[in-house]
């Protein structure tokens, strides 16, 4: 099991550096979309959409609001104006999260579900697409590592120390110990990644934004813990060997490119 996660993972990394540094950013966008799309059949299972044509529906709506959206990416008033409703929206869905900590048993209205699914699907496209558009494919990578230190510096540190869970009603797993771990990683990547992209004088507003930007990722990742918990599912999918379906692999990066993007945006960077 072990060595079928690991060769997965490393076709994923090669397959996604080769999208990000071997195509153009329409390229790009396009294969963005081989991610999102699997990911809005999977997120359809989610909200309930149990028949194919209703889950092939919803990959529709996902699809058509990306390809709207596409022709005003170059204005940077519209991104950003969606980038902040991203993050306001994942804000929100802390109080989700409390509810259902609450009262597991509590069934999601599938058109909230539904709702939910064109901010974790759409706007992080976005985002990305921005991102590599507007500030290069460096500062993508450097995203995506942020998300994958932060991730990984959490479970050794969860294994190691964790005592006190986070949220033992979404993700028994997850501890206080660990999220600490990721932060620590986080803050040593950031230190290094400010000087590689070459920061300056914004030390300070983009280690925040660095930091910020994980703790959103363990938002998204508990998000959609939560919803496949309610919908009694153990992973979104099973595209993956290994490592079950795409939700699994991008809830956290959903979460933290709008605030990525967004903190970018705030501090000038």
């Amino acid at each position: 099991m072990l060595k079928e996660r690991i060769l997965t993972a490393l076709v994923l990394a090669i397959l996604a550096m080769g999208a990000l540094f071997g195509l153009p950013v329409g390229g790009f966008g396009a294969a963005l979309l081989l991610v999102v799309l699997p990911a809005a059949w999977e997120w359809a299972r989610l909200a309930g959409f149990a028949a194919v044509r209703a889950r092939l529906l919803y990959a529709c709506s996902v699809l058509m609001l990306i390809l709207a959206l596409w022709p005003l990416l170059e204005r940077k008033s519209v991104v950003g104006g969606l980038m902040a409703l991203s993050v306001a929206g994942w804000a929100g869905a802390l109080f989700w999260l409390k509810r259902f900590a609450d009262d597991p048993d509590r069934p999601h209205r599938p058109e909230a579900v539904a709702a939910a699914g064109w901010v974790v699907l759409v706007t992080p496209w976005v985002a990305l697409m921005a991102l590599r558009g507007e500030y290069g494919p460096d500062h993508v990578l450097f995203l995506l590592l942020l998300v994958w230190v932060a991730d990984i510096g959490a479970y050794f540190a969860g294994r190691r120390w964790g005592r006190r869970k986070l949220a033992p009603a979404i993700s028994p797993g997850k501890t206080w110990e660990g999220a600490a771990g990721g932060g620590f990683a986080t803050l040593l990547l950031a230190l290094a990644g400010g000087s590689a992209l070459g920061v300056g004088g914004g030390w300070p507003g983009f280690l925040a934004v660095c930091m910020i930007t994980v703790a959103f990722s363990v938002v998204g990742d508990l998000f959609e813990s939560m919803m496949k918990r309610q919908c009694g599912l153990k992973d979104s999918g099973s595209l993956l060997p290994g490592h079950g379906g795409v939700l699994d692999r991008v809830d956290s990066l959903s979460a933290a490119a709008p605030v990525f993007l967004l903190g970018l945006y705030g501090i000038g960077g």
